[in-house]
């Protein structure tokens, strides 16, 4: 049976991590708020989200779940048939998790730490496992804006492991829904996961608010953070930490004039007070007010890797800061440890083989569900051959198959790239009918290569989801690939009944000894005995002998 947070607790960490502080600088409207109820794309759908659920809705939800809990409350079902494991434990009533991130402990593989978006605590949830994904145990990151003092809104996480440190860590975004305030945390841990860094002692990879001065730079809203940390030992650089983000620019209408990604890193985070780090800050693409059209200035979903020799990669997609159209995907790199990059990034799409799914809305949904799809892309490193994996959704082939995932591999360590080949395909090699979307990828330690995503091919009518893994063990020359889900689920009621949003991204990390692909799966929906629609976080239990 599923392990359940009590309802009072529940429904009072829900009260006290989406309310916004009342403090005496409360001012108008964030410049953010402006923007996200003006402009269907910029700053990500995971932020929306929360907004979203810390207003109207959650307050409905919230008394719905009190009438459910009050008439005798949600009893949990058993975990899922067959490998597929349900990781997070659930409120009650439940409320919904998304956006997954997880990595495992280089020198014991069976342990691992996985994170998502929490709307029981609008932080997020942390899973861990030491049995390489069997069984797993939860808990909960609140974070906390040490400016005031008052706890805010979070999620966005990544998660990363430092071979040197023997720690985990974990970013994840900090924020309110009346304040200015906007930063990016970072979490320790040195006990596989079990306890972490206290909200008010998180390290801060970015922040518009200057402690020195007590002023809040309200343009800037710091988004969409990733992290990586580099574990080779004769690397230059070995245990450095590198977290890259989009910076927003703000017009005080709530109009982003540029938003180009960023990058902080250190070499040291105090476990006894990460909020001590002292971090290096550069400009992976430079600002560039107003735009130029060379995209310079429009940057999203930065996913860092780093490679054995210490080099710093970045994939991202060239997206406008206003609307969700990504017209090129694009690569950086670092061979300085971060303090410099290229003078311009590598573009890896080629003419005519690739398209974004640009619809009317310019907001990134795929009919006929309301959840918002976005061209969140995925790089992964082989450390034995030094092959970079890039993969992303494309809708180049959008008349016959819908959005496929279609992938390109690199053996310069990204300057040059291969051309696009599709990734979900059926039987026949020929691209799978309906949409798939959502791709994550992940290498283990001898180069072989994994990647998962959303796929609609099994419905008819392109509703119902499921995951599928692909794995290649020829260096991504060929790849196989097969559904991993032992249940489909419908979307549109996954998110307090709502179906708007099941996330960003999705998660996946594998070592020689297990394979830990994380999605978000509303297969369990609660809709029909709380009104108010789940999902949770699944794995599917891949251990080697």
């Amino acid at each position: 049976m599923r392990r359940t947070v009590p309802t009072v607790a529940a429904l009072a960490l829900v009260a006290g991590a989406l309310v916004a502080p009342t403090t005496a600088n409360a001012a108008s409207e964030p410049r953010w708020i402006s923007h996200i109820k003006q402009y269907p794309g910029g700053i990500s759908n995971g932020v929306r989200a929360m907004y979203a659920a810390s207003g109207a809705g959650a307050a409905a939800a919230n008394s719905r779940a009190a009438t459910q809990a009050n008439a005798g409350g949600y009893v949990a079902a058993p975990k899922a048939a067959g490998g597929n494991v349900q990781m997070n434990d659930d409120s009650n009533p439940p409320l919904p998790q998304n956006e997954t991130a997880v990595a495992y402990n280089v020198n014991h593989p069976l342990i691992a730490v996985a994170a998502a978006n929490d709307y029981v605590s609008g932080g997020v949830v942390v899973m861990r496992t030491t049995d390489g994904g069997k069984h797993w145990a939860s808990t909960r990151i609140t974070p906390q804006f040490r400016g005031t003092g008052d706890f805010c809104n979070g999620g966005d996480p990544g998660v990363a492991y430092s071979r040197r440190d023997g720690a985990f860590y974990l970013s994840q975004l900090c924020f309110f829904r009346s304040q200015a305030y906007s930063e990016i945390q970072v979490y320790k841990s040195v006990d596989n996961g079990q306890t972490w860094t206290p909200g008010r002692q998180a390290a801060r990879a970015a922040s518009n608010y200057d402690y020195t001065t007590g002023t809040v730079d309200e343009s800037i809203f710091n988004d969409k953070e990733l992290i990586a940390v580099d574990n080779t030992p004769t690397s230059p650089h070995y245990g450095r930490l590198y977290v890259t983000y989009t910076k927003f620019h703000l017009q005080p209408d709530g109009f982003s004039d540029y938003c180009p990604l960023q990058l902080s890193y250190t070499d040291t985070i105090p476990t006894e007070n990460p909020a001590l780090t002292t971090w290096a800050h550069t400009a992976i693409q430079p600002d560039n007010p107003g735009g130029d059209g060379t995209g310079l200035s429009a940057n999203q979903f930065s996913v860092p890797v780093v490679e054995q020799n210490g080099a710093l990669d970045i994939g991202f997609v060239s997206e406008e800061c206003n609307a969700s159209y990504d017209p090129h995907l694009l690569f950086q790199k670092s061979t300085d440890g971060g303090a410099t990059f290229l003078p311009q990034p590598v573009q890896i799409d080629k003419p005519g083989q690739y398209a974004d799914f640009l619809d009317d809305a310019r907001d990134d949904t795929l009919p006929p569900t309301a959840f918002r799809a976005p061209n969140t892309v995925s790089l992964a490193y082989s450390p034995r051959t030094g092959t970079l994996l890039y993969v992303y959704q494309n809708n180049i082939n959008r008349p016959l198959s819908a959005a496929d995932i279609s992938y390109q591999t690199s053996a310069d360590g990204g300057l040059h790239w291969s051309d696009s080949a599709f990734l979900s395909t059926g039987a026949n090699g020929t691209p799978a009918r309906n949409d798939q979307f959502l791709p994550w990828a992940a290498s283990d330690e001898n180069g072989r290569f994994y990647a998962i995503w959303f796929d609609r091919r099994q419905d008819p009518a392109n509703v119902r989801i499921n995951t599928w893994q692909a794995v290649s063990g020829n260096n991504a020359a060929s790849f196989t690939s097969a559904k991993i889900s032992t249940k489909d689920w419908d979307p549109n009621l996954g998110f307090l009944g709502s179906g708007a949003f099941i996330g960003d991204y999705n998660g996946l990390a594998a070592s020689t000894k297990a394979v830990y692909p994380v999605w978000t799966d509303g297969r369990d929906s609660a809709i029909a005995q709380t009104g108010i629609g789940e999902t949770d976080i699944f794995t599917n239990v891949e251990i080697n002998p």
